[in-house]
């Protein structure tokens, strides 16, 4: 059979599953690095982190008030209450110097350690600091109105976090929080699963690089940005390396330059009936599929293994010329791959229910993507097309947040059915 004849048969398409299989069982978690906290932030932790010492290290107080014996205060109130002398004050990050006995208190700040023999913490607000104040009296003894537990506003030694315990999981993925907390414990640098570098090519004689005067005939190149951003937004770093003409020279230099990446991405030059250059300069750098895969935009895609530098295997994603299709495949197979080797394990885009407000048609039992904008109304949501589904028109891509999918076994959803619908803008932890 011809290289690729199958494209042309319906029955030897791949469904959407099966070509993401082949993606995900090619691609690899990538190695581990050292990152300083503030450039680690989305980026999987390579090991576990475990404390070193407690957090808060001493018992703290919780409130501005005062420190005391939890028998000064026995039975006070408004009516009976207890009077404490006040024989220190302690300010956050001060150590005490003077240890707190039955009748007297330590005057205390919120996050200071709690003094020796004290066991319970007082809101100023339960004294009567502010009257005495506002009478010019010096404040050296203070009434309590207020009975509280024992341990009242006392923060023990390791609440937060206990030596040796650990503490954030190899595998977690780093939010604010995450760095917050190794913050807290000293580090300044992470040991994390470094991003993927993508070397991104565009293919095509009718491509122009945007800031060049427009030609007659010609088109300026989208694909490179829009998918070089893609690879930003989900955690890649990518290197565009510009347009290669239908000359194999030419296509040869470019593919040298991106095997030095871990993942290579084309854009056009893999639909039947294209130049046969890119298969070429493709094939002679290592093992190429070009399939047909069931799904509206995007049916065409490649993908393969390239040899690189000292033996290394690149893997190569192939994505059609069309803008829309572009985006859809990368979606669908480029950023689940990218996200596999930065080693997260949740890859799948958050889906919702909603309500249809149009038509989707499904000629060819492929499964179609329709871009859509969702909104909620009501405690639903509801989807309702961007206009004409055109693979060309950008523009109905840049309206979405979201994709409504016709399965492939369905000819055509209309308005008021239900619908699945890929959400563009939620990150793959959104449940």
């Amino acid at each position: 059979m011809e290289r690729h004849e199958h494209l042309s048969h319906h029955a030897d398409m791949l469904s959407v599953e099966e070509a993401l299989e082949r993606v995900l069982a090619t691609v690899q978690v990538l190695e581990p690095e050292e990152r300083p906290l503030l450039g680690a932030l989305g980026q999987v932790l390579a090991e576990d982190v475990v404390a070193e010492f407690d957090i808060p290290s001493l018992a703290n107080s919780a409130m501005d008030g005062y420190a005391l014996q939890h028998t000064s205060i026995r039975g006070a109130s408004p009516q009976t209450p207890r009077v404490v002398k006040i024989i220190s004050e302690i300010w956050a990050g001060q150590l005490p110097t003077r240890e707190v006995t039955p009748g007297t208190a330590a005057h205390i700040m919120t996050g200071a350690p709690i003094p020796k023999g004290a066991d319970t913490v007082v809101p100023f607000e339960l004294t009567d600091e502010r009257e005495r104040r506002a009478a010019g009296k010096p404040v050296a003894e203070v009434s309590v109105y207020r009975e509280l537990p024992l341990g009242s506003h006392v923060r023990p030694a390791g609440e937060d976090v206990a030596r040796g315990q650990v503490v954030l999981h190899r595998g977690s993925v780093l939010r604010p929080a995450e760095l917050g907390v190794l913050a807290s414990l000293g580090h300044l640098r992470v040991k994390v699963i470094r991003r993927p570098e993508v070397a991104i090519i565009a293919t095509g004689n009718e491509l122009l690089a945007p800031g060049q005067p427009l030609e007659q005939g010609k088109i300026y190149d989208s694909n490179s940005y829009a998918i070089a951003t893609a690879v930003l937004r989900y955690g890649g770093i990518p290197h565009l390396l510009g347009i290669a003409r239908d000359e194999m020279e030419e296509l040869r230099r470019k593919l040298e330059a991106g095997i030095h990446a871990d993942l290579l991405v084309t854009s056009a030059g893999v639909s039947t009936g294209e130049s046969d250059l890119v298969r070429r300069a493709l094939e002679e750098r290592g093992k190429v599929e070009f399939w047909s895969v069931r799904m509206r935009p995007a049916k065409p895609i490649a993908f393969g293994l390239l040899q690189g530098p000292g033996g290394r295997v690149v893997p190569h994603l192939g994505l059609p010329g069309n803008p829309v299709s572009a985006l859809v495949a990368f979606e669908e197979l480029g950023r689940p791959a990218l996200l596999k080797m930065q080693g997260r394990t949740r890859l799948a885009k958050p889906t919702i229910r909603a309500v249809l407000e149009g038509t989707i048609v499904n000629r060819d039992h492929r499964r179609v993507y329709a871009r859509v904008v969702v909104t909620q109304r009501d405690g639903k949501y509801y989807a309702c097309p961007t206009g004409p589904q055109g693979s060309n028109l950008l523009t109905s891509m840049a309206l979405a947040n979201g994709l409504a999918i016709c399965p492939e076994n369905v000819p055509a959803k209309h308005a008021g059915d239900e619908v699945e619908v890929r959400m563009l803008d939620w990150n793959e932890e959104t449940l």
